[in-house]
């Protein structure tokens, strides 16, 4: 494994197939002690082609084991982005004493012979903890007359109707349907129309309840947007708080006048969350794809092409009145820390002075500082090359300034300096910066700001150093890990 693990950018502690292409997470759930991720895959080429899915599995969302690829093309078509749940009563009649697995997927025709791109939801059921898995006979379970776009389905269990519930995307808009046993769909709403974001075709949706601090419960609502040439961000994903009774989603006021992204980088798209995780953990578990459709098929790897965003755990919280989704990095990342450095009560400038013998390609920053002064690292520095990552008093904003951060001629719009708003909630604020191979991901405040970046370093290219508009400032607290080791 040592040299697929030291591949050109291969990450450290980020999820990439062994081999080739891979896009959108698809099916993720949660069985019998594993977590699985399936995922868009080209197993023929390191660009986009047809599509499987691809598998692996995990006992703690950080170190992944590979399996067989799960789904193939076949008369149908190729197998684009879906969801996967547990069957625990056996509606759909594919099991027998035990639960299983049912993957609910978009097989995407656009064969030669075909009058126009068809896009249908198919079934698949796996009675071996998703090592195999047979295709419905009665596939595929609903079609559309007359949408092009209508594709990825995220199906989930609603107990207050004892239905399952899909939302699928529709170009513009999502559909939702409700069946008694995933194959037999009735419709139930529509959404999107005069809401949102709309420069890109809607794609990957994912809805499902958060508990604010109060207990209340209120329906979230993820939209991936898909890349328009107009706009310089590219692909993106846009977020609606709601509430939803089994049939129809009620945007709240601040979703219907206000667009919301998830992530303000350039490199978290078609994320959506774990299925069935179990209640005595009660996480909203969520991972993304960490790349973007402006330049997917053009970044420098060889060999592979695309990686996942951390998991990140998604909560629900109220901001100056304001109930806004928050991020942050799984715990189970905290058990593959090596501490380098650890400072409190220490002035920027004799921080930097004992960290210029550091030299790290895949570590974690956390810092806690008075959030009235600006501060910055610069992460993978080389010569001509480094990755800035800070906050901004003057502007209030967090950024990753990634336009020195190594190779970016693969596209024009690769290089920038990517911000966020952010509303800082106390006197001190918490940065936490997690640095790989080819990646940075800027957590900000308890995640109430998120920015997701590639990048494409020297491999030597590993200094790291701090600095403030003022070096006499005190950082309360400075931590630093590597995070080289997983694996």
């Amino acid at each position: 494994m040592s040299n697929i693990k030291h591949q050109n950018y291969r990450n450290a502690y980020h999820y990439s197939p062994r081999e080739n292409w891979m896009n959108d997470p698809n099916g993720m759930v949660y069985f019998k002690g594993e977590y699985h991720l399936f995922y868009q895959h080209h197993p023929m080429g390191t660009t986009w082609g047809p599509m499987h899915w691809g598998h692996a599995v995990s006992k703690d969302l950080v170190s992944w084991e590979e399996l067989p690829i799960a789904l193939a093309p076949d008369e149908h078509g190729t197998i684009f982005s879906g969801s996967a749940v547990v069957d625990w009563n056996n509606s759909s009649g594919f099991f027998d004493q035990e639960p299983g697995l049912v993957a609910i997927f978009t097989h995407h025709d656009d064969s030669p012979g075909a009058n126009r791109i068809v896009q249908c939801q198919s079934l698949a059921y796996s009675k071996d903890n998703g090592r195999t898995w047979t295709k419905y006979e009665g596939n595929p379970v609903l079609r559309h007359d007359t949408y092009v776009d209508f594709r990825d389905p995220k199906v989930f269990w609603h107990e207050p109707s004892s239905q399952w519930v899909m939302i699928v995307a529709c170009g513009q808009t999502v559909c939702l349907y409700r069946s008694p046993n995933l194959m037999d769909w009735t419709f139930a709403s529509e959404f999107g129309e005069g809401i949102g974001f709309h420069d890109g075709v809607w794609e990957c949706p994912d809805l499902f309840p958060l508990a604010m601090e109060s207990n209340e419960a209120r329906w979230v609502m993820l939209v991936s947007i898909g890349d328009d040439p107009a706009y310089v961000e590219g692909s993106r994903t846009q977020y609606f708080i709601g509430d939803f009774d089994g049939m129809t989603f009620k945007p709240d006021e601040r979703s219907k006048g206000e667009i919301r992204w998830l992530d303000y980088g350039r490199d978290n798209y078609a994320g959506v969350s774990w299925s069935d995780i179990p209640t005595a953990d009660g996480r909203r578990l969520f991972i993304g794809w960490m790349s973007n459709w402006k330049y997917a098929n053009l970044t420098p790897t060889d060999g592979w092409r695309g990686a996942m965003t951390l998991v990140r755990e998604l909560k629900l919280e109220t901001l100056e009145g304001e109930a806004t989704v928050t991020q942050q990095p799984i715990r189970e990342m905290e058990a593959y820390r090596n501490e380098v450095r650890s400072f409190h009560d220490v002035i920027v400038d004799e921080a930097a002075a004992r960290l210029v013998d550091v030299r790290l390609e895949s570590c974690e920053i956390h810092v806690r500082f008075d959030a009235a002064f600006s501060l910055g690292f610069k992460v993978r520095v080389g010569p001509g090359q480094e990755t800035v990552v800070g906050w901004d008093a003057k502007t209030n904003e967090v950024y990753v300034d990634r336009t020195r951060s190594g190779l970016a001629d693969f596209h024009k719009d690769f290089s920038g300096k990517h911000l966020a708003s952010l509303r800082v909630t106390g006197a001190l604020l918490e940065l936490r910066i997690f640095v790989d191979r080819s990646s940075v991901e800027l957590f900000a405040d308890r995640g109430q700001a998120v920015i997701t970046d590639l990048i494409y370093p020297d491999p030597a290219s590993t200094g790291i150093t701090v600095f403030a508009d003022d070096d006499r400032k005190v950082i309360e607290s400075l931590h630093i890990y590597d995070l080289s080791s997983r694996g």
